[in-house]
């Protein structure tokens, strides 16, 4: 059993991020992702209605949903599996969340406060590129220049960050890393001389888990590693039922060339047959074709 929790598991992900006592975690990566851009001094978690703990129509999706100290709004998730329509439901529950801070009465002036969506994509985004990280927002197309701030998505392709521990330049490459490894680790890099990671060593240690929240874990790595087991054999599968219909139609589409060749070369030779005097008759015989096809010629 390893000794840090997988932070791909949704007991993982919620326990390192999305609980009360792990909040300085929170604030500590956030902070790190908007560096040079602004200070959250303070988070609180919103209560949403949550589906059920295990969402397979969804393909491994966890999210938090918090409010910061001036009351914007950030979502992180992660997805584990490549989802159809993933850049529409981004869209969708930040447009949730900026529609929610609607007022009843005449008396609002529709002022909102921004919504951050920070993705965990653990495969690569359809329509990016090979960049770790994207930042998208409302911009001017002709000029780029920013249109609005209130709503901002952070895409974060984990399979494109490849650096290794002694690679990481700052805390913020060195949480991705971490996060991307934390699975295999004996020892929490960095907690020696970082009080934030000798925290996230703690709350992160598989030993540290209450009975009833192991049992949870367990089960919820189990469900992951399952899920992921399934998810590779119907790629595998759908891989090689492709080829076979590749070769199928490889085959047909060769043996269909062959034979209009052949015809051509009967044809070729049904006509130097005729020019030399020869009898339909005896041209018919030699190369198989009709009375029919040979006056054609």
């Amino acid at each position: 059993m390893s000794r840090f929790l997988n932070p791909f598991t949704d007991v993982g992900f919620k326990r390192i991020f999305g609980q009360e006592f792990s909040k300085p975690l929170l604030l500590d990566f956030l902070n790190n992702l908007l560096k040079g851009e602004r200070v959250i001094t303070d988070l609180k978690f919103l209560d949403k209605e949550q589906p059920a703990e295990f969402r397979d129509d969804r393909s491994l999706i966890y999210d938090i949903f918090c409010e910061t100290d001036n009351g914007d709004r950030i979502i992180v998730e992660m997805q584990n599996r490549e989802h159809p329509n993933f850049a529409d439901r981004c869209l969708y529950y930040a447009s949730q969340a900026i529609s929610r801070q609607g007022e009843r009465g005449t008396e609002w002036n529709y002022h909102i406060n921004a919504v951050y969506m920070v993705a965990f994509v653990n495969f690569h985004m359809e329509g990016l590129g090979d960049q770790f990280r994207y930042d998208i927002g409302l911009a001017d197309m002709a000029t780029g220049k920013p249109f609005s701030g209130k709503e901002r998505f952070i895409f974060l392709q984990l399979p494109c960050f490849k650096k290794e521990a002694d690679e990481c330049k700052n805390d913020f490459e060195r949480w991705i890393y971490v996060l991307k490894n934390m699975e295999t680790f004996n020892r929490m890099p960095w907690a020696a001389k970082n009080s934030v990671f000798r925290k996230l060593a703690e709350v992160a240690e598989v030993s540290n888990l209450s009975k009833e929240d192991r049992i949870k874990y367990d089960a919820a790595l189990r469900h992951y590693r399952d899920t992921l087991n399934a998810m590779q054999g119907a790629e595998d599968k759908g891989l090689k039922k492709g080829l076979a219909i590749g070769e199928e139609k490889g085959l047909a589409k060769g043996l269909a060339i062959g034979d209009e060749k052949l015809e051509k070369q009967k044809r070729d030779f049904a006509k130097e047959f005729l020019t030399r005097g020869c009898s339909y008759q005896m041209v018919k015989e030699v190369t198989g074709l009709s009375e029919e096809e040979l006056k054609r010629l």
